[in-house]
């Protein structure tokens, strides 16, 4: 886990600009080049989003930080974004499920028309059913049709320019892991208690409506 703070004197009492300056710390969310086809790429780190430290702040950082900082800098082009989900935790770093379907909706039309591709880079299983039964639900046709699972760095580079994006060491390491110990994909070998097995860690008692329960 990536631990980012804002000191709250340098921001004086304005807390979304203190929002907006965590996440911009944290580096989760950054423009990253271009693909194999020309297009911006939008680079997401599970494990450097700053979820604890902005607690039930979390969808409105997101949706501020998109609007601010992110679709500004990508203007009218075509882009995609790459979600590395390698040793994402829930309690410290994934937003909620919630949370990241209010920022998709918050965006306007032409930007959701823009967005060609969602690169899921090393989903878990458990992520990966709970987007195979409840995504087409909880998330519109125009951005469950653009989901693609990335199982391995590998198949990523069919579709990115790898000397342009920039590879987390975390994310190495947990590709490395998995080459070496496949049964991973499947819930089945862990590397530690807290971050791999089973690693979505769905609660399945709690609701819908907190949507909290995948990481």
């Amino acid at each position: 886990m990536v631990l980012v703070t804002v000191d709250k004197d340098a921001m004086g009492d304005e807390p979304a600009a203190a929002m907006l300056l965590l996440l911009e710390r944290s580096r989760a969310i950054t423009l990253q080049g271009r693909d194999s086809k020309g297009r911006a790429v939008v680079r997401i780190v599970g494990n450097y989003f700053p979820a604890r430290a902005l607690g039930g702040r979390a969808e409105a950082a997101l949706r501020a930080y998109l609007a601010d900082r992110v679709l500004p800098a990508i203007g009218g082009r075509d882009f995609v974004v790459v979600y590395m989900h390698s040793r994402a935790h829930r309690a410290d770093n994934f937003p909620g499920v919630g949370a990241i379907r209010a920022a998709y909706e918050s965006l306007p039309p032409g930007a959701k028309a823009s967005l060609r591709a969602l690169y899921f880079v090393h989903p878990a299983l458990q992520s990966r059913l709970f987007f195979a039964t409840l995504g087409r639900f909880l998330f519109s046709s125009g951005l469950y049709d653009k989901l693609a699972y990335m199982s391995r760095l590998e198949y990523l580079w069919a579709h990115m320019d790898k000397a342009k994006l920039e590879v987390p060491d975390c994310v190495r390491d947990h590709d490395r892991e998995l080459e070496r110990r496949p049964l991973m994909d499947y819930g089945i070998e862990a590397t530690d208690s807290r971050c791999i097995y089973d690693a979505a860690s769905m609660d399945t008692s709690a609701s819908l409506h907190s949507l909290r329960c995948v990481s």
